[in-house]
C-alpha cells in the first residue's frame, strides 16, 4: 500500500513540475532566445535533479516522508522539468498563446 502511495506521489510531482516548467517558459521566457534552445531543457533538467537530490535526502529524516520520496522521485522530477521546458519552447516557437481565462 505504501508503494502505491509513493508511486502516486511521484506521479503528482512529475505532473505539477512538467506543467509549471512548460507554463513558465511559455509565459515568462517567451522573449529569451537562450531559453528556447534544446540545451536549455537539458540544463534545466540536470539542475532540477541536482537541487532535488539534497531535498529528498533531508526528507528522509522525517519517517513517513522518507518512505514516500526517494532518488527515483528526484530523477522523475528532473526529467519532467526538462520535458516541460522543451514543450514550453515548442509552444513559443509554434505560436501557441494561452492567456488568462483560456
Amino acid at each position: 500500500m505504501l508503494g502505491l502511495i509513493a508511486l502516486i506521489t511521484t506521479f503528482i510531482v512529475s505532473w505539477v513540475s512538467y506543467g509549471a516548467a512548460r507554463r513558465f517558459v511559455r509565459e515568462r521566457l517567451r522573449y529569451v532566445e537562450a531559453a528556447l534552445t534544446p540545451m536549455a531543457a537539458i540544463i534545466a533538467g540536470v539542475l532540477a535533479i541536482v537541487i532535488a537530490s539534497p531535498v529528498v535526502a533531508i526528507l528522509h529524516v522525517i519517517p513517513l516522508l522518507g518512505a514516500l520520496v526517494g532518488g527515483g522521485t528526484a530523477l522523475v522530477f528532473g526529467l519532467s522539468v526538462g520535458f516541460g521546458v522543451n514543450a514550453g519552447a515548442k509552444d513559443v516557437k509554434n505560436g501557441y498563446v494561452i492567456g488568462p481565462g483560456t
